[in-house]
């Protein structure tokens, strides 16, 4: 038993040196937070490599609506090494619908697609703010940098969105778009290091779940508002009570 626990020790030692090392070594760039988190694992004995494989679709769990800013999601599963469960990556199941009021253009009820009145004429390059329209979006929030609606929709098929070289690419695929801007964030999804989750780290105990993107970032307005939180922060380590008043 002394033996182990000397030998553990050494370990998380040698993973200190390392956490001290590796930044300076790769200025703080070059993946130095997988690669620590790499040498943790293998001091503990486990294997947090995944491989994502096709997985069949699953019920819709959400109400897709437009108006509400909700999607319906699918799960792309992901099978960790080792693991008895999987990694079900939230995804939207399709484009966006939005359900239509009586006295709404076209004069129809029900839920509809975007192509449903976006098809129906050409669409307008110009259109910069929801503001600038005639009908329908104006009051949608909108603040995402420089970017125009066009910026990610696609203005050949509504039902889609585009990058930036004018390809298509399905609303499953959102973040792939939002990646093709934003490549810090989504290299540090793919490493495991942005983005919320729940369940299990330990995939021989149970299943994880992994947001997509636009579930936490609204897309028209990506930044989250600054708030204070309920409960002020407690270190249960600290012994004096003035820190927290």
């Amino acid at each position: 038993m002394n033996k182990i626990l000397t030998v553990r020790l050494l370990a998380m030692i040698s993973i200190i040196i390392a956490l001290m090392a590796v930044p300076f070594a790769t200025g703080y760039g070059g993946g130095w937070q997988e690669r620590v988190g790499r040498l943790w694992q293998a001091a503990l004995g486990g294997n947090t490599s995944t491989e994502i494989v096709p997985s069949q679709k699953h019920n819709d769990r959400f109400l897709a609506s437009a108006a509400s800013g909700g999607n319906a999601n699918d799960h792309e599963s992901v099978r960790g090494e080792g693991g008895k469960f999987p990694v079900d990556v939230r995804r939207p199941s399709g484009p966006p619908v939005i359900e239509l009021k009586e006295g709404d253009w076209p004069g129809r009820t029900g839920a509809v697609s975007c192509s449903t009145c976006h098809s129906l004429r050409p669409a307008n390059m110009g259109i910069r703010q929801p503001a600038d329209l005639r009908a329908f979006h104006q009051g949608m929030p909108f603040r995402h940098g420089t970017l125009a609606c066009y910026g990610c929709h696609n203005p050949a098929d509504a039902d889609t969105l585009r990058f930036a070289d004018g390809a298509a690419v399905a609303y499953t695929d959102v973040m792939q778009l939002c990646g093709q801007c934003h490549s810090k964030q989504f290299q540090a999804y793919q490493r495991g290091d942005h983005g919320g989750m729940t369940g299990y780290w330990d995939l021989s105990r149970g299943p994880r779940q992994r947001n997509n993107c636009v579930d936490c970032h609204d897309p028209h307005v990506p930044k989250f508002p600054d708030m204070i939180p309920t409960f002020k922060a407690h270190d249960r380590f600290l012994q004096s009570k003035s820190y927290h008043e």
